[in-house]
């Protein structure tokens, strides 16, 4: 990881991957997260997102928002309200403070729009990433980010790694909470047909790694 954090942003690339790594999987209990959106429009966000960590329970992803909550009410061990800015060349303006949990389910099921992932955490070479299977109706979009305190350099990108989706404004959560990935997959998939590896210039030498 960088040093020289900087309070109130955050420093992300993330990754369209095709085929989830499977092997990395295996075994590990991943995190559910389910985020409720009251504002999301032009790449600024204002949400409340509840955390059942490390869950053991069955849950497909197939499963959708509100019902999420009320299932899983038991299980959420953490509440954060996070407001948001425009994505700018792998930069974003984050704040997060925490929230009392029973409030924030509260607010979850009286508004909002709600989106839910199932998150997987991972260390591959020198950096720690996520990599999020989303449920209905965003299933199955499967999206992998590596986050560091500062800007994400010189990356070694894992082979699982399709493209880089950093400034597409299309994958990022509080656009995919409006405008699902099931209903423009099959225009994505084409348009991923006529597409090499593509990665985001401008953050020193990118290489592919074999993991």
């Amino acid at each position: 990881m960088m040093g020289g954090t900087q309070p109130d942003f955050e420093f992300e690339r993330r990754f369209f991957v095709s085929h989830p790594p499977q092997d990395l999987l295996k075994g590990s209990d991943p995190n559910v997260i389910v985020q409720t959106y009251f504002l999301a429009e032009d790449g600024y966000a204002l949400r409340v997102r509840l955390q059942a960590t490390a869950f053991q329970g069955d849950l497909p992803l197939s499963s959708e928002g509100k019902s999420v909550i009320e299932t899983l009410e038991d299980s959420f061990d953490l509440c954060m309200l996070t407001v948001k800015g425009p994505m700018v060349g792998g930069t974003r303006y984050e704040a997060e403070r925490e929230l009392d949990i029973g409030i924030g389910i509260e607010m979850c099921l009286r508004g909002g729009k709600t989106l839910v992932k199932k998150r997987y955490g991972v260390w591959l070479d020198e950096d720690g990433w996520v990599i999020d299977l989303f449920c209905t109706p965003n299933a199955p979009l499967v999206i992998a980010e590596c986050e560091r305190t500062g800007p994400v350099t010189d990356l070694a990108i894992p082979s699982f790694c399709t493209i880089e989706v950093t400034d597409d404004a299309r994958f990022s959560n509080d656009s995919l909470v409006h405008n699902p990935y099931s209903t423009w997959v099959e225009s994505f998939q084409s348009e991923l047909r006529n597409r090499n590896h593509d990665y985001m210039g401008g953050f020193g030498d990118n290489s592919l790694s074999s993991l």
